[in-house]
């Protein structure tokens, strides 16, 4: 990898060229020690950083290197949903029954109804038909849609993987316990250092009676951006369907679901998308779509797939309906210049902290995304009891919010990198988890 900053990610899994924005500057080249007590700055070119917290509500106070885990909304799209929410009450049975969805609820609006407008933009957005796209509450329900729907009988095998999220893998528990499948583990080593390894650890792992394999676009604890295309084209040629799980990636990496070759495709729009809370999407191509049910059945029944997902019961539609506002504001900033910045930056702060703290990058840049996870000094302990002081003494005494947890023997931070952070933020990660033990 060169010292400047690359592009958004492509369909073969890479991230590439230089950006049109761009921040040599932000990069530290591989041998750099940032040394005790010096203060890391960014370029001046750079249009992102400290500045760019005006645009949410975060406490200022506190470095915030967790958007990852539930994501943080800008002002501007929180504005854009509140009026949403204002329209709904001055007319709410009109909104909710006759302008939101397609389902016959009386005399409709004219116009298209109102989340599938939303889910044209959104659909654009992830180079998707709107059509092929439904709003759900976050990609866990995604998630257990597509399971709860597919067709198992004893003996038929779940196919995850050791990086799975770990709502995700009790979803495939419970299906496969009321089916009398079964599920299979497929062990993906970590560190990892070839993303090969990952897609012929799962072309290996699929057998005759593999009904779905469930595979990360970019990984959770690990955050690895996995070659999700490869998989699923090893997987196709079994003859064996992909759900992918996305959460990560709408917003943080170029999306084109269509051309990843996956039978389902599950993400969160409220994360890297900067939708509101809680927004993600569910798409399917057209011969997926028959048999896909949304967990709670309602007045969508038998009516199509997109019609059955947009109404499942009485509940506020204004996070997905604000999806266009986060959307436009993510393009007024200039998307490539966004995803160039974020992954630079993640990069960068993972060198940063390894050099600080003796230790080594768990991954190869080019599968780095938008985050990155960072062993801890062996000091640090072993145990989740462990992660979880460090993780709250981090937060309560030195005011950063950063993700911690504990596996493979030791304690891994994983950063998060968004247009607000600046290098400074994790050189101050750096010095507070130095200052103890």
């Amino acid at each position: 990898m060169t010292g400047k900053a690359p592009l958004c990610h492509t369909r073969s899994g890479a991230f590439h060229g230089p950006s049109p924005n761009p921040m040599e500057n932000l990069m530290l080249p591989p041998s750099a020690v940032v040394p005790a007590g010096s203060t890391a700055r960014e370029p001046r070119s750079n249009p992102f950083g400290h500045a760019m917290l005006a645009h949410w509500a975060l406490d200022p106070t506190i470095a915030y290197l967790n958007h990852g885990t539930v994501g943080a909304t800008p002002r501007r799209v929180l504005a854009a949903q509140q009026a949403v929410r204002d329209e709904i009450e001055r007319q709410p049975s009109r909104f909710l029954l006759r302008e939101l969805t397609a389902i016959d609820m009386g005399a409709r609006h004219p116009g298209p109804p109102r989340m599938r407008a939303a889910a044209d933009v959104v659909g654009a957005f992830v180079g998707a038909r709107g059509d092929d796209l439904a709003f759900v509450d976050n990609a866990t329900t995604g998630v257990n849609a597509v399971m709860r729907s597919l067709v198992l009988r004893p003996g038929d095998e779940i196919l995850i993987t050791s990086y799975v999220y770990g709502a995700v893998a009790n979803i495939a528990r419970f299906v496969a316990r009321e089916r009398g499948a079964v599920v299979k583990t497929v062990e993906i080593p970590f560190p990892l250092h070839d993303p090969g390894e990952v897609v012929s650890a799962i072309a290996a792992a699929v057998g005759p009676r593999t009904r779905v394999v469930v595979a990360d676009h970019i990984t959770s604890e690990t955050a690895l951006l996995l070659p999700l295309a490869e998989i699923a084209a090893r997987c196709r040629a079994r003859g064996v369907p992909v759900l992918a799980d996305g959460a990560h990636a709408p917003g943080a990496i170029a999306l084109d679901i269509p051309a990843l070759g996956v039978d389902w495709y599950v993400a969160n729009l409220h994360k890297w998308a900067w939708v509101p809370r809680s927004s993600g999407i569910l798409w399917a191509p057209l011969g997926r779509q028959a048999g896909l049910h949304p967990a709670v059945i309602s007045w969508g029944l038998d009516q199509g797939f997109t019609a059955e997902f947009d109404l499942v019961g009485t509940r506020d539609p204004s996070a997905h309906l604000a999806a266009p506002a986060a959307i436009a504001f993510l393009r007024e900033l200039g998307f490539e210049a966004v995803c160039a910045h974020n992954h630079a930056l993640a990069v960068s702060a993972a060198r940063l902290l390894a050099a600080r703290w003796g230790t080594a990058l768990a991954s190869p840049e080019s599968m780095i995304a938008t985050m990155a996870t960072v062993p801890l000094p062996a000091r640090f302990g072993t145990t989740r009891e462990e992660a979880a002081r460090l993780r709250d003494a981090l937060l309560f005494e030195d005011r950063i919010e950063v993700q911690l947890h504990a596996a493979h023997g030791r304690l891994w931070v994983r950063v998060s990198a968004q247009v607000y952070n600046e290098l400074s933020d994790y050189e101050r990660l750096a010095e507070a988890v130095a200052r103890r033990g």
